[in-house]
């Protein structure tokens, strides 16, 4: 026996209609009759979709053999006189859906429901063209052989079918699932890429940073050994009471305390200030670039990144400078005593942090 039906069958790039489908089921010595509902139904693409409703009828016997494909030309249907409107039920299989369709037409039958051979298959949308206004469903296998039971005990089973939804082509070819996936492989390719790119430059990035964050730790340690330190004594301007506080701890200074001079006159614990420039490398109060003032020049600003204009301070001695460093050049037996600053006056108490424009004198023993 052979499978016959269009290859259009089960094309998945058509739209089709679901098919709603009450069963009413009255069987003898029962009052409540046993229905149930069947929502995977599918209209045939030539089928109208309209709703019906009638009793539910299967081929008779030929020659004592069940008929349940309504192929042979002898299939005929024992139809009540009391019924107006009838269904026809087949099984999918050994002729085209048209030639069923067409067969229980001819018996004048209002709609066919052929359910399927295989119980693992959804029903197909079903093509059959020149059945005329006859009403054509498909459903699965386990629906139709649990109506087929009951007809078989002869009872009677009634059915409805009403339009459900539609449901647009499937427009997916094997083409379309090829580009898709190309197109997905070259996007990871493209983002895996860039990864590796981001990430590389991100270890680039930290390692350069590190680097020049050491660098900058070693300047700042190098400039802070060259800034002048004093022990505050009794009678010192910084124990007057009406003396600045420090800065960065916001105590007064006291005898024996140990102090730091920045290149700005700022004064400052020595104990809270050495931290403070080794991380920022500028004074707490005005900002001062302590690396460029010394001149020790990083590659690198400051944490701060504040600027400082070594040239406004520098300009009316600039000829000195030159030639204190040319003698240190020739003499290598030379030290250079820490840098100072003259002509700068102390922070006024308006709060002005901006050093004022004064002079560098560079003094050299030998």
């Amino acid at each position: 026996t052979c499978s016959l039906w269009p290859a259009r069958a089960d094309n998945a790039s058509q739209e089709y209609y679901t098919a709603l489908i009450n069963v009413t089921v009255q069987e003898p010595g029962r009052g409540a009759p046993l229905t149930f509902r069947i929502d995977r139904g599918r209209y045939g693409l030539d089928s109208p979709k309209a709703e019906v409703r009638g009793q539910v009828l299967a081929p008779l016997p030929i020659h004592g053999v069940a008929d349940h494909l309504g192929c042979d030309p002898q299939t005929r249907f024992s139809v009540p006189p009391n019924i107006k409107q009838w269904i026809a039920l087949l099984q999918r299989g050994n002729c085209t859906f048209k030639e069923k369709i067409s067969r229980a037409a001819f018996h004048n039958a209002v709609a066919v429901v052929i359910y399927n051979n295989k119980s693992k298959e959804e029903p197909v949308t079903m093509t059959h063209p020149g059945t005329g206004d006859i009403i054509a469903v498909m459903i699965t296998e386990l629906r139709g052989k649990d109506i087929l039971s009951y007809l078989e005990k002869n009872i009677s089973v009634q059915m409805t079918i009403a339009v459900g939804t539609r449901m647009p082509p499937k427009n997916f070819s094997r083409g379309s699932l090829v580009f898709v996936s190309i197109s997905f492989i070259v996007l990871m390719i493209i983002s895996s890429a860039w990864l590796i790119f981001y990430f590389i430059q991100k270890i680039r990035y930290t390692n350069a940073r590190d680097r020049n964050q050491r660098r900058l730790g070693d300047a700042a340690k190098k400039a802070i050994s060259k800034l002048t330190t004093r022990t505050v004594k009794k009678g010192d301007k910084e124990t007057d009471p009406d003396f600045d506080h420090c800065a960065v701890c916001i105590e007064s200074y006291k005898q024996n305390d140990v102090v730091r001079i920045l290149p700005c006159k700022h004064v400052f614990h020595k104990s809270c200030v050495d931290p403070w420039l080794s991380e920022h490398c500028t004074c707490p109060m005005c900002k001062l670039n302590i690396l460029k003032a010394l001149g020790i020049v990083p590659n690198l600003p400051c944490t701060d990144n504040v600027a400082f204009d070594m040239e406004r301070l520098t300009r009316t001695q600039a000829v000195n400078r030159r030639s204190a460093l040319g003698d240190l050049a020739s003499d290598n037996s030379l030290g250079l005593e820490p840098l100072r600053i003259s002509g700068i006056s102390p922070l006024p108490q308006d709060g002005e942090l901006t050093p004022r424009t004064g002079e560098i004198n560079i003094a050299v023993t030998r």
